[in-house]
């Protein structure tokens, strides 16, 4: 990377737009494309993008080096169907799906003829809002990075990306295939977000807000969930979810037996063991 590295950002929402506040706020040259006219004049007019439009041929997608996508995954494969000859040649691309199989490797037959390199990544963070008007680049502190290469990207495009999250800030930098990291995804991921939803959805008594403390609220913070990304999500990795929520079930299952025969020691044990996994995080 440097100053005059020419960035396109596909997808001005919270991940791309935050791309595009953090990369112009460091003084990279950033271009931006998206379905919504507001979003362009707001990137615009607050200085995240130099140069925007809703057309999906721009002329200056020919220009970028960089290209990252902030679409959702199905939204991304059909914009690649439809103007993935747009890039110029050498462009190295990426993405921010939250789900890797059945994504990458489309992704990468798609462009096969097109002298560019996919190379799909993950920032593990974000907010419980959308849209470009809430770009920052602080929610890339202590967040992790996740690269996830598979055989035709070259150790180039790796260390690119790992530059490029350094630049941002990002804590921590992984390298993972796409198959590991949607295993570890359907856990700290996609069951949180499956626990937290159906916690909101087991009472609907209005009075709750009136009663809670900060248990509940952190616990169910990510239930305010955009349906449409998700449902994408959870289906894109439905195998590894369903898995991960049969384990789920066998340990609350366990907690609810030890309740029933009233067996302490067994849940102390559960409470001492979840103490201990729940220390490795904190030493972050």
């Amino acid at each position: 990377m440097n100053k005059d590295t020419r960035f396109l950002i596909i997808g001005l929402g919270l991940m791309g737009g935050s791309y595009a506040y953090a990369l112009s706020k460091r003084g990279y040259h950033v271009s931006g494309i998206d379905i919504k006219q507001d979003s362009i004049d707001y990137a615009l007019a607050n200085g995240l993008i130099e140069l925007g439009s809703v057309d999906p041929q721009a002329d200056f997608i020919a220009e970028a080096d960089v290209v990252f996508f902030g679409l959702y995954p199905n939204a991304m494969i059909d914009w690649i169907k439809a103007y993935g000859t747009s890039f110029k040649p050498g462009c190295l691309i990426s993405d921010v799906s939250g789900v890797k199989c059945n994504v990458v490797d489309v992704v990468q037959e798609l462009l096969k003829d097109q002298s560019v390199e996919f190379i799909a990544s993950h920032p593990m963070a974000g907010k419980e809002v959308s849209g470009v008007v809430y770009a920052n680049d602080t929610m890339f502190q202590q967040a992790n990075f996740i690269i996830t290469p598979t055989a035709a990207n070259s150790d180039a495009a790796i260390s690119f990306l790992s530059e490029f999250a350094k630049e941002l800030n990002f804590a921590n930098i992984s390298v993972l295939s796409a198959q590991k990291h949607d295993e570890m995804i359907g856990y700290v991921s996609q069951l949180t977000h499956v626990i937290a939803i159906s916690l909101m959805n087991a009472n609907d008594n209005p009075d709750l807000v009136n009663y809670t403390g900060d248990s509940f609220r952190d616990l169910t913070r990510i239930a305010r969930i955009n349906e449409h990304l998700w449902t994408e999500l959870f289906f894109l990795n439905k195998d590894n979810l369903i898995r991960e929520i049969d384990d789920f079930e066998a340990s609350l299952q366990a907690l609810k037996q030890a309740l029933r025969n009233e067996d302490s020691e067994a849940l102390k044990q559960m409470m001492v063991t979840s103490t201990k996994r729940r220390a490795l995080f904190d030493k972050k």
